[in-house]
């Protein structure tokens, strides 16, 4: 906002000298306004006067901010993988221990489609439920957070569909190698398991 001298006087108590001037540019020109700006802000002693290039300080922050972002999303896909594999491994261990299930539906007549559609829907299903406590909950960081700075609670539409999207990629990735398992069982070998 540009305010003349007499509102500044009457409003933020102003002086008559100002402290910070702003000046812009043609970017080709930056250097050299730059090194005139001392002597023509202050001529008797343009030592005590500082120059300084605000796009400089913002370029640090886009790059600083660009560098945290870039964390964060490598830290989401650490934790998506470990997420995968935790799937998977409990899904391999579900496979092992329900030998006797999967043959026994083999011997009534299941088919391998059957048991690889049976193993991969609870793969998904249960990267779903994980999905959707993960939502909740970051929706939640997300209320505590905003509320702490005094802010109004915006998430958008894409963030909601990306988490249950990776979740829902999570279960079907995760889970078809332990229902291709599964289904590979003979059912003589996964009875005589009982």
């Amino acid at each position: 906002m540009i305010i003349g001298f007499p509102a500044a006087e009457k409003y933020l108590l102003f002086d008559g000298h100002p402290s910070e001037i702003y000046v812009r540019t043609v970017d080709s020109q930056v250097n050299a306004v730059q090194s005139v700006l001392a002597n023509t802000a202050d001529p008797e002693s343009p030592s005590n006067v500082d120059v300084s290039q605000p796009s400089v300080a913002l370029t640090a922050q886009v790059e600083a901010k660009s560098a945290l972002n870039g964390l964060f999303l490598g830290l989401g896909a650490v934790a998506l993988l470990v997420g995968a594999v935790g799937v998977a491994n409990i899904m391999i261990i579900s496979v092992l221990e329900r030998r006797s299930e999967i043959g026994l539906r083999r011997a009534l007549g299941a088919t391998k489609g059957h048991i690889r559609i049976q193993f991969l829907s609870e793969s998904i299903i249960l990267s779903i439920l994980g999905g959707i406590i993960g939502i909740l909950l970051g929706v939640l960081a997300t209320f505590i957070y905003s509320s702490d700075k005094g802010w109004s609670l915006v998430i958008p539409p894409l963030a909601w569909a990306g988490g249950f999207g990776a979740a829902l990629a999570i279960g079907a990735i995760a889970g078809i190698f332990p229902a291709i398992r599964a289904a590979r069982m003979s059912p003589t070998s996964a009875l005589r398991t009982v």
